[in-house]
């Protein structure tokens, strides 16, 4: 049987996840903005990786680079 304090923190825990999930997030149906602003806007792949790709990748040296002259 559970004890009163065990249902209280149960209970506590419980509030604030639902407060959590209720209180974040937009209201309404998502949706992704078209306009003119939106297109200057940041992709995720360049959110996540702002170099812009393999520009800092070591490339490997070509084979007419290594053969002495």
């Amino acid at each position: 049987m559970l004890k009163a304090p065990q249902i209280l923190v149960r209970s506590l825990v419980l509030a604030a996840s639902a407060a959590a999930l209720l209180g974040c997030g937009q209201r309404g149906p998502l949706y992704l903005p078209a306009g003119p602003a939106a297109a200057q806007r940041a992709t995720l792949p360049e959110t996540l990786n702002p170099s812009g790709g393999n520009n800092n990748a070591v490339q490997a040296p070509s084979p007419s680079a290594s053969q002495p002259r």
